[in-house]
């Protein structure tokens, strides 16, 4: 940050169609984005894409572009309330003016939860305000269907050498605090290289190594190579725990313990942690990787996740690495199995096609005489008092009989398992 207190990146936003950089497949001359800002039909969309390449810049370009009212939430600190107070002064508006609807522009979608995107429905459905939505998630596992089937979605790009070229040399002939710094660009390839396509990214990094960077002999601060690997070197802005490579990187240490590979989970691992990032996250997504891709192939996985994010957090950094990394380890040496989120999705989709199924009278409590008169718990068979501890009675609603939602995986804690419930339903599990 240099003397006027405000970033590069916010010095240098766009405020003009014409001034923005990259995604020419959208608002190049006759493309879908760029028809419908030339139009000024505006439905409801959503951007996807990496952090910094222009979903806020290019909402904010719009709603100027078209003179629109330019509503603005961030989905990590604004709630249901907030959005119902939008749509209700967005229809008030509505009722003595004429103009377009407004834009409700949402950054990180993504977190909204259910509750929250279902109170945009309607406001959506009936065209009271025009949703832009920003997203680094993919948004049809991220947004709810019916919203997402109200709303086009549009795919961003990172942003390539030649977009970051353009934006490098405006930043340093039209920024006057920059201009008056005689700045020389001598390599640009570690300077690219670091801004992974990002557009903030590179601003940043540009104005750390300008910042850090004293000038030579002939009065000029020399843009090279050396300099920016020399000024990132401490700099965890490598490493962004709000966005920029946080997605990435905790992508590939999922993967690498989902793909047992202990190497490359510890190796995500230290990049996350090297990066500041909260420790107690991580050991959530153990909690969460234990019972999703290790599940019943070994029980004991998470018990050690559990143990570990209590550790964790009583103990705190540095550590707290250790019961982190044994964790990891071991998740990552584990046998594999999902059958346990493949059985509660699919008994998800069974609820989904019938929420009404009434339980079994046998099945009921009764604990009044009216109740049991009324055949109330009447043939229960209670599983102690049979051979095996096991009845043959049937505990499905009748319209569920014969639904098989667990089924076992291919490993030696499960074949125990499954034996034990082929020895119980035979009609439901046999060898295949």
């Amino acid at each position: 940050m240099t003397d006027s207190g405000i970033p590069l990146p916010e010095r240098m936003r766009p405020r003009e169609l014409s001034e923005y950089v990259g995604q020419r497949h959208l608002v190049g001359p006759g493309c879908i984005l760029r028809n419908m800002i030339d139009s000024g039909n505006l439905s409801s969309f959503i951007l996807w894409g990496p952090p910094g390449v222009g979903k806020t810049t290019l909402a904010s370009i719009i709603a100027h572009t078209l003179d629109r009212e330019f509503y603005t939430l961030s989905a990590v600190s604004s709630g249901v309330k907030d959005v119902r107070d939008i749509i209700d002064r967005a229809k008030n508006k509505s009722l003595f003016s004429s103009s377009a609807a407004p834009i409700l522009f949402i950054d990180e979608i993504h977190r909204f939860n259910k509750a929250q995107q279902d109170a945009l429905l309607g406001a959506v459905e009936s065209g009271t305000v025009v949703l832009i939505g920003a997203t680094t998630e993919n948004p049809s596992f991220e947004v709810i269907t019916p919203l997402l089937s109200r709303c086009q979605v549009f795919v961003l790009k990172s942003l390539d050498s030649s977009d970051l070229e353009i934006l490098l040399n405006r930043a340093l002939t039209t920024d006057e605090e920059l201009a008056a710094r005689r700045i020389v660009v001598d390599q640009t390839e570690a300077l690219f290289r670091q801004s992974g396509g990002d557009a903030r990214k590179l601003l940043n990094i540009l104005e750390i190594v300008v910042g850090a960077t004293p000038p030579s002999e002939d009065g000029c601060i020399h843009l090279t190579n050396k300099a920016v690997t020399t000024c990132l070197q401490e700099n965890v802005a490598i490493y962004d725990k709000g966005g920029e490579m946080h997605y990435d990187i905790i992508s590939a240490f999922i993967k690498s313990v989902r793909g047992s590979d202990p190497n490359a989970a510890v190796y995500w691992m230290a990049r996350m942690l090297a990066g500041g990032e909260d420790p107690l996250f991580i050991a959530r997504r153990l909690c969460i990787l234990a019972a999703e891709d290790i599940g019943l192939a070994n029980p004991n996985a998470l018990l050690m996740a559990d143990a570990t994010f209590r550790i964790v957090h009583s103990i705190g950094m540095p550590e707290a690495r250790i019961p982190l990394s044994e964790c990891a380890v071991y998740l990552a040496s584990s046998p594999k199995s999902n059958s346990a989120i493949m059985a509660i999705d699919s008994a998800l989709s069974a609820v989904e096609e019938d929420k009404t199924a009434p339980v079994p009278l046998y099945l009921r409590n009764a604990p009044t005489s009216l109740m049991k008169e009324l055949g109330y718990s009447d043939g229960y068979k209670y599983a102690h008092d049979y051979p095996g501890h096991f009845t043959d009675l049937e505990f499905m609603p009748d319209t569920m009989r014969g639904r098989v939602f667990y089924e076992p995986s291919a490993n030696p804690q499960e074949d125990r398992l499954k034996a034990y419930l082929m020895s119980c339903w035979p009609k439901y599990y046999t060898k295949k």
